[in-house]
């Protein structure tokens, strides 16, 4: 795990979750998209985002098999989801994030309207591991 050192204390990568609709705040710190779409109705100033992070997000396939019926389709998305973030483009994303939430806060922003049934606590949990080159 990916940690910085502030005044001789150690500390892990803080990651926030946020609804874009939500207004930005100091505490976010930078915030990333991380939804393949750009959120309908929100303009890129209203949104306050420093970075669009598509190389983290689900395909486009399987962002609308998941969709078309999230309740049945979760645990199957979730594994299908973990295959795609296994690949090298993922992961030169994830480890970008890794470093980005190193140096202070980053918020990971969605329009989702129940981010907790999303693709986005997948994407955490990814994030909070060790890097697959890194566990040996």
């Amino acid at each position: 795990m990916v940690s910085t050192v502030m005044e001789g204390v150690a500390q892990q990568p803080r990651y926030r979750v946020k609804r874009v609709y939500d207004a930005p705040d100091a505490a976010d710190g930078r915030r990333v998209l991380v939804d393949r779409l750009w959120p309908r109705g929100v303009s890129k100033q209203a949104a306050g985002i420093d970075e669009w992070a598509k190389d983290v997000t689900p395909s486009n396939d399987l962002r609308k098999w998941y969709h078309a019926d999230p309740r049945t389709r979760r645990a199957e998305f979730e594994r299908k989801y973990r295959i795609e973030l296994g690949d090298d483009e993922h992961q030169q994303g994830l480890a970008r994030l890794r470093r980005e939430a190193a140096e202070g806060p980053l918020t990971l922003v969605t329009a989702t309207k129940e981010p907790e049934y999303s693709h986005v606590p997948v994407l955490l949990e990814e994030l909070r591991e060790t890097p697959k080159a890194d566990r040996r």
